[in-house]
């Protein structure tokens, strides 16, 4: 490991702990704190969020969330609907920016989520987690707010793999369960930018960072959103601006292996365009998959596409001045 990454270790490594509520909403003064939960098809889990966050983070004596919303990647559940009950607002992806076709991914709704939302600070948070804490809003929003020079900031966590939802009473290995992380994108950052070495869940869903950063990215549309955020954002801010906070244990759903392989290759893409700003030669991938007459090939497109910094857009441009 680079001597910069282990000195950036000790620096911009911290605990939820270190930082008491007191001393975070002491800082706030007039930072508005926005949090924006993308979500597809999470009817069983964005609710209990929702509730969570309105009911510890946005009262009279705890202020620190000003602004909670829901942005509905097209769902086909009851997504939108449990989690306006619960208290969020809910934005369809396809109503922001109607000008641009939207496109189907993740990193397209985070996008989006830039042009419906007025924090100072964005805090991004995955709508799947089960057994959700606050102090996955509270770890990653408090050194936005209580050091000026920090920009982004990510969650890590252990990450129990099993389908149970004891995964760590029953057994289960705590930290195994990002087969992506280690297989892809660690090897990659380990390989091309060492100085993001030390994170240790770069492609988690848990990240806060500054509108005045986030606004003058990229975003790639699928997922290699992550990957791409803290790459950009280390060559834009320097390392000594990023930061990770321990927040315990995420426990989430976890996808198949066909899934998991499209997702690596949509990273391996974004790491690639980020290294050549070349040309991808074939933007597919082949799986397979076993039925009745052996092994049927399954291809599919890899997200190629990237939207613009958010400055670029008339629309937001527009929006700030008014």
């Amino acid at each position: 490991m680079l001597e910069e990454v282990e000195r950036w270790l000790d620096r911009r490594s911290w605990s939820v702990a270190d930082r008491p509520m007191e001393r975070i909403l002491a800082a706030k003064r007039n930072t508005k704190v926005s949090v924006v939960l993308p979500a597809l098809n999470e009817e069983a889990t964005v609710g209990d969020i929702v509730a969570v966050i309105r009911r510890e983070l946005m009262s009279e004596a705890v202020p620190l969330v000003d602004e909670l919303v829901v942005l509905d990647s097209g769902s086909t559940d009851r997504t939108a609907e449990v989690a306006a009950a619960a208290g969020a607002r809910v934005v369809a992806r396809d109503a922001i920016l109607p000008r641009i076709p939207a496109v189907p991914g993740k990193g397209e709704v985070l996008w989006r989520s830039l042009m419906v939302t007025s924090g100072d600070v964005i805090c991004f948070v995955d709508a799947d987690l089960r057994d959700f804490s606050a102090d996955f809003v509270t770890g990653i929003v408090g050194p936005l707010l209580t050091d000026p020079d920090v920009d982004f900031v990510k969650a890590m966590y252990d990450r129990p793999f099993g389908a149970e939802p004891d995964g760590l009473a029953s057994g289960k290995t705590p930290g195994q369960g990002g087969r992506v992380t280690e297989l892809v994108a660690r090897p990659l950052l380990n390989l091309h930018w060492p100085q993001l070495a030390g994170f240790v869940q770069p492609l988690g869903g848990e990240y806060a960072a500054r509108r005045s950063l986030l606004e003058r990215l990229p975003f790639p549309v699928g997922y290699g959103v992550e990957l791409g955020l803290l790459v950009d954002a280390l060559h834009t801010v320097g390392l000594d601006a990023l930061a990770q906070v321990d927040v315990g244990v995420r426990k989430h759903r976890h996808q198949d292996e066909r899934a998991l392989g499209r997702m690596a290759a949509a990273i391996y893409r974004t790491a690639q365009l980020r290294l050549s700003r070349g040309h991808l030669v074939r933007p597919r991938l082949t799986q397979f998959e076993r039925g009745e007459e052996g092994f049927t090939p399954r291809t599919y497109a890899v997200d190629t596409e990237e939207r613009p910094p958010m400055l670029d857009i008339t629309e937001y441009t527009r929006r700030r001045v008014a």
